[in-house]
């Protein structure tokens, strides 16, 4: 099955090249004078070497940022601020094509999928946000008839933005576009494994006309670039999508200063199959669900909860799904499902597979690396799953789907909040009594109903428990970035 559906990446990629960090509108090596290397997933190859920020690197930019922040961008109007988001829309658009292939090069993303959903979502978020830039109210509150009382809502400041490798444009721009509409100047962190298009953006942005500091990005690792932004005393907010044991560790070290944190981090999402459903779009939305980029998304459908009656029927159908899928060169227009982001990854998967054998789950498809080169993981499903079993409840991020039967809605529901995430779960049912039941009862930050995967920056994202914390998107992202001011002027005798 594997060798049906795998076609082997071009053994020649874009030579590698020396990337720099972009501190206050301009490009600099680190101050270590360390690179470090980004692969091409598909094919093992480096292809550029990236100066690796750290400590130091991490103090010019904030000061970049708090310069810009004190000066030239903090007295620039709100209007203006929204126009200069939309020509950085503009330059995008113009050079979108060079974007998409080093999306899709740097993170192994199908070149189809990045044009389909990456570009357009980063476009649609910045258009949006422009339209927010100048509408970001107060209100006049008639506290009392001898003063006049009211709010103004004003940027938090200096924004420590950490960005995950799955989709490393798209929510880079969602915590972007919020920050820089509302005032705010940025640090971003882009992950050490897609540094790539996190550089053209801030590149962009100054031929844009923002003004040096506004945007500074510096790739680096973790426990080096992103501990020093999170603990940095003039950082006034983190906002972080992870995963939830590095979003602990940012909340021990965002404690320094109390700065403000947002968290957005794992799931275990249910998606929940009844008989009188549509069974064949359920069977398609489930195997995009967990199969889409790899499965290496938050949201991912990767527990898929089947009425006993039906269990049988819907892994047939998922294992048929399965086998359409085409492994690959993300460039090819045949491939449907690229490479896992690293050899690490590969192996944590490959792991979970052999766990999943282990505590008596049946496989029922795919199980085993994709081809000899590049991190390829084939669609993998596994039946009978118990609801306890650690491929149940912990995160994989990887194609690997587990089926659990259910035998009446309260059990279903146990086991769909039975886990220790909540961010996203799906219901399929033409009952739409119980479409409101599951919508009320189960604990999730969105719930799908008969249809799984969907979002839009106009609709707050964001979960609880061990997905993490606050909202993003729509005017909660407006909150993210701004403080309330009370203003009291008194008019008459105190």
């Amino acid at each position: 099955m594997i060798e049906d559906t795998y076609i082997a990446p071009p053994s020649t990629r874009l030579e590698a090249r020396r990337e720099l960090l972009l501190i206050d509108g301009r490009h600099v090596p680190a101050q270590s004078g360390n690179y470090f290397d980004t692969l091409d997933p598909a094919s093992e190859r480096v292809i550029a070497r990236v100066a690796e920020g750290g400590a130091s690197d991490i103090d010019a930019a904030v000061a970049a940022a708090r310069r810009a922040f004190d000066g030239e961008w903090g007295r620039l109007r709100a209007a203006d601020r929204g126009r200069l988001l939309l020509r950085l829309a503009d330059l995008i658009r113009e050079n979108l094509d060079a974007l998409i292939e080093l999306e899709s090069q740097d993170a192994g993303k199908p070149v189809s999928a990045v044009r389909r959903q990456d570009l357009p979502a980063v476009l649609d978020t910045l258009s949006y946000y422009a339209g927010w830039a100048d509408k970001i109210n107060g209100e006049v509150i008639p506290a009392r008839p001898d003063a006049l009382t009211y709010t103004v809502r004003e940027p938090v400041g200096v924004v420590g933005a950490i960005v995950p490798w799955n989709f490393p444009l798209m929510i880079g721009m969602w915590k972007l576009a919020p920050a820089l509409a509302c005032g705010c100047t940025v640090v971003l962190k882009p992950a050490e494994l897609t540094p790539l298009t996190a550089l053209r953006i801030g590149e962009l942005a100054l031929a844009a006309g923002f003004p040096p500091g506004v945007l500074n990005v510096v790739p680096g690792f973790g426990k080096t670039a992103g501990a020093a932004l999170v603990e940095h005393p003039d950082v006034d907010k983190i906002t972080f999508t992870g995963s939830p044991g590095v979003g602990r560790e940012i909340l021990r070290g965002a404690a320094g200063n109390l700065k403000r944190v947002t968290l957005e981090l794992g799931g275990k999402s249910a998606n929940i199959i009844f008989p009188d459903a549509d069974r064949e779009a359920a069977a398609k939305a489930a195997a995009s669900a967990i199969f889409f980029n790899a499965g290496q998304v938050c949201s991912a459908g990767s527990r898929i909860l089947v009425h006993q009656s039906i269990h049988d029927e819907m892994v047939e159908r998922l294992i048929e799904r399965a086998r359409t899928i085409r492994l690959g060169d993300p460039r090819d227009s045949r491939t449907s499902m690229g490479p896992l982001i690293c050899a690490a990854q590969l192996q944590r998967v490959l792991n979970y597979v052999e766990i999943g054998k282990r505590e008596g789950a049946r496989l029922a498809a795919g199980g085993a690396r994709g081809g000899d080169v590049g991190f390829f993981m084939a669609p993998t499903v596994f039946a009978d799953v118990e609801p306890q079993m650690r491929i149940s409840q912990e995160e994989i991020f990887g194609p690997v789907a587990a089926v659990i039967p259910f035998k009446d809605e309260e059990q279903a529901l146990r086991i769909a909040n039975g886990t220790a995430y909540g961010l996203a779960a799906g219901v399929w049912t033409a009952d739409i009594g119980r479409v409101h039941r599951f919508v009320r009862r189960l604990k999730a930050g969105t719930v799908w109903a008969n249809t799984f995967g969907p979002t839009d920056v106009r609709l707050p994202w964001g979960g609880a428990r061990d997905s993490g914390f606050g909202r993003e998107h729509g005017a909660a992202a407006i909150e993210n970035f701004t403080e309330p001011k009370a203003v009291w002027i008194q008019t008459g005798p105190a």
